[in-house]
């Protein structure tokens, strides 16, 4: 990844805020030259007020000097405001795209990318971009503003002295050079070292029950100290290597001002400049000695930014391995779904090997298997999750990867596996994919869920507040709120992944009951480890090691004598074998 590139980005957005930086830069301009004004007053009340006795410009001169301070002050103020104002700007703009950008990545990113990593760049790396705006660079042009406006001035009052104090310049601009090849690559270790410890405090907060259900709480100080430690030491690395150059650019503003006490006493024994002439010039020494004091704090957070930037814009700039095409279609789907010697891949793996099926609109497939024989993989490439690597899938006889991805997966309702719930009301949840619908429709579909009955139960019915992922809620309850949520978006497909393995086999069935009262005219597929839950499908798939090994109604698996019987004889015994032959 360029830095050239990461720097161009953010450029991007700091340029629709150039109108207020000009603004802001423009004043910094003129109130930092202003700052030569009051040292000029200085020498010529030395020279004229009290040298020569012209005592009636004494106080003309003090009120100049209070005036000067008060005007630079005020529009000081103005010009941090604009910066301030700006920094915001971007770091909402910049914010608010990589954002939109994570929304949009696929299953394989967020396969690769941890959580706390992710947040850390939402977090503190955007703050850091956010200083470099609001401070770093009107810091670094008010004290560019103030070392060439000294410089000039200086010139101005004796060649001779301006020269002695250019000779250091060289030296400064050497050493910031080393500074900024030493401290670089020790911020990006900061910032890695910062986000590995923000994943792990983000992880074990969200599986603190886990911790404490295993007793592991020792354990877990151990990691979180080994984590706190690695980031305590790379930033007491990365501090070392640049405070190391704190002390030579304050060595520099000593220099500086040695230089006037020797060279300039030493011209104003000579008659070369007056005492008035030392005293303006003493003025202008702390507008050289400041900025190179400053030089190796604000190198520092340049350095701090650089890395901050390079990491945001890494993430923004992750492609998805899911696209669009250009000329994608839009239209209803029906719910004819036919895979087509599906294969898929991924990290080396074949987790489906030709993959054949099919399922007509108002008809079920139920899909059955062991763990890891690709069942809810199916489910993940028919929504365009991911992409299949050989053959094709097809939806109304047209290829999901001709559709448009929202238009795709409106059209596509799933009661997920590993169920999600937010920290919202039970009605929030249950309307997340049509929040204006009416109350009456969560009603109705929490009905068919077989959710109404509990939810009315709880303190504040359908206003209770759950907790983050559905805390306080049983694994059933979050199933069945899971699977009304998928059925309020009215979908032509209908996905349950494994919605019914936390639920007792009365409510199962149930559920069973009220979904073929809204599913005669949708395709639904229903994953599953229970025979139960699939026996009533129109037609049953099993899974194993990636393959379908079985394919047909329940009665013609259990006749087939295969793995499909082997499961129903594990769940059920032979006794209820025989009872089905008899039906």
């Amino acid at each position: 990844m360029s830095t050239k590139n990461s720097i161009k980005w953010f450029w991007s957005f700091l340029s629709k805020h150039k109108g207020k930086m000009i603004i802001g830069l423009i004043i910094i301009t003129l109130v930092s030259s202003m700052s030569v004004i009051n040292p000029k007053i200085s020498g010529f009340i030395v020279d004229s007020v009290i040298l020569n006795k012209m005592y009636q410009y004494l106080w003309p001169c003090v009120g100049a000097i209070v005036f000067v301070s008060v005007f630079r002050e005020s529009f000081q103020y103005l010009a941090l405001m604009l910066f301030e104002r700006s920094s915001q700007g971007v770091l909402y703009d910049m914010r608010d795209a990589v954002y939109r950008k994570l929304l949009h990545e696929d299953f394989t990113f967020y396969n690769k990318n941890r959580t706390g990593d992710l947040m850390s760049r939402q977090t503190g790396d955007m703050d850091a971009v956010r200083h470099m705006v609001a401070y770093v660079i009107y810091n670094v042009f008010r004290n560019i503003v103030w070392l060439v406006a000294a410089i000039v001035m200086i010139f101005f009052v004796n060649i001779k002295l301006a020269i002695a104090f250019l000779l250091v310049l060289p030296i400064t601009a050497f050493f910031v050079f080393l500074q900024m090849k030493a401290v670089g690559p020790a911020f990006s270790k900061v910032r890695q070292c910062f986000s590995s410890l923000n994943s792990y405090v983000q992880e074990n907060i969200a599986a603190n029950r886990v911790v404490r259900a295993f007793a592991k709480e020792s354990f877990e100080i151990n990691r979180f100290q080994k984590e706190n430690a690695a980031y305590r030491e790379s930033e007491i690395q990365a501090s070392k290597l640049w405070q190391r150059f704190v002390p030579v650019f304050e060595f520099l503003g000593t220099v500086i001002q040695v230089i006037l006490m020797i060279f300039g006493g030493y011209l104003a024994i000579k008659g070369e400049i007056t005492l008035g002439d030392l005293v303006t010039v003493n003025g202008y020494i702390w507008m050289l000695t400041w900025p190179l004091r400053m030089m190796g704090w604000l190198i520092n957070d340049i350095m701090r930014w650089k890395a901050s930037i390079d990491k945001i814009y890494t993430t923004y700039t992750a492609e998805p391995l899911v696209k669009e095409k250009p000329d994608a279609i839009s239209k209803k789907v029906e719910g004819n779904v036919e895979f087509n010697h599906v294969s898929y891949s991924a990290d080396g793996d074949n987790i489906l090997k030709d993959v054949s099926f099919s399922v007509k609109k108002g008809h079920s497939l139920g899909i059955i298997g062991n763990t890891g024989s690709g069942k809810t993989t199916i489910m993940n490439l028919l929504c365009r999750f991911y992409d299949v690597t050989d053959g094709s899938i097809m939806v109304d006889g047209t290829d999901v990867r001709d559709y448009k991805l929202l238009n795709l997966r409106e059209n596509i309702g799933m009661a997920m596996q590993d169920v999600f719930l937010f920290s919202d009301t039970i009605e929030g949840n249950i309307a997340y994919g049509d929040p204006e619908c009416p109350f009456e429709k969560v009603e109705e579909v929490a009905k068919l869920a077989d959710a109404d009955d509990f939810i009315r139960k709880l303190p504040d019915g359908y206003d209770t507040i759950i907790g983050e992922r559905g805390v306080g809620l049983s694994g059933g309850q979050k199933q069945r709120i899971s699977l009304a949520r998928a059925l309020l978006k009215n979908p032509s497909i209908i996905i349950l992944d494994d919605t019914t393995s936390a639920v007792d086999m009365e409510t199962e069935t149930q559920i069973q009951k009220a979904l073929k009262s809204v599913t005669e005219d949708r395709t639904l597929f229903i994953i599953a480890y229970r025979i139960s839950s699939v026996k009533d499908c129109d037609n049953i798939i099993v899974m194993n090691d990636g393959k379908v090994i079985e394919s047909g109604s329940h009665q013609e698996l259990i006749k087939a004598g295969g793995y499909y019987e082997q499961v129903y004889n594990h769940q059920y015994g032979n006794f209820n074998q025989e009872i089905e032959e008899k039906q």
